[in-house]
């Protein structure tokens, strides 16, 4: 079974300088985190680099990989890319504070980070409102379009 303890980088042995970690998410990872998720079968590719200076942290989350969404015009299911990536700084205070999403503060003699908030947030942020299948985006014509385009605003209507 999947546990956020394994998201967690021990970065105190870490020389200073650039490294990177590789790893990959998938279904069990986002059944960790009590949310619906609005996706299905995820297969994301991560990046994770932290540039370690003398008394703090550069951190840059990358994700890539796709995921099933439905699609909000016709309900069929489709395949969506997903890439994005976050950047944060990890700073060393009296308290843990997450407060502001660019900068992270560690308590005092704190050796590793936990990265799978990052992750998720990452994820979550890379797809799109809207969920329209590609079909129709390159011109597809069909029931439901042809619906939309009766009931739906026309251009002219909604601006």
């Amino acid at each position: 079974m999947e546990r956020l303890r394994n998201y967690d980088i021990l970065f105190s042995s870490l020389k200073l300088g650039v490294h990177s970690f590789k790893m990959s998410v998938e279904q069990p990872f986002f059944d960790l985190f009590d949310f619906k998720q609005e996706f299905k079968t995820p297969k994301v590719e991560v990046d994770v680099q932290i540039n370690k200076h003398s008394s703090f942290l550069e951190l840059e989350v990358k994700t890539e990989g796709v995921v099933i969404l439905e699609c909000d015009i016709s309900g069929e299911e489709f395949e969506q890319t997903v890439k994005n990536e976050i950047k944060t700084l990890i700073k060393f205070g009296e308290i843990f504070d997450d407060t502001n999403e660019e900068i992270l503060i560690l308590p005092f003699g704190s050796h590793s980070v936990n990265v799978s908030q990052l992750i998720y947030e990452c994820v979550l942020l890379s797809i799109p409102m809207k969920h329209v299948h590609p079909k129709y985006s390159e011109g597809y014509k069909d029931e439901h379009t042809d619906l939309l385009e009766k009931y739906g605003l026309s251009d002219e209507e909604g601006e």
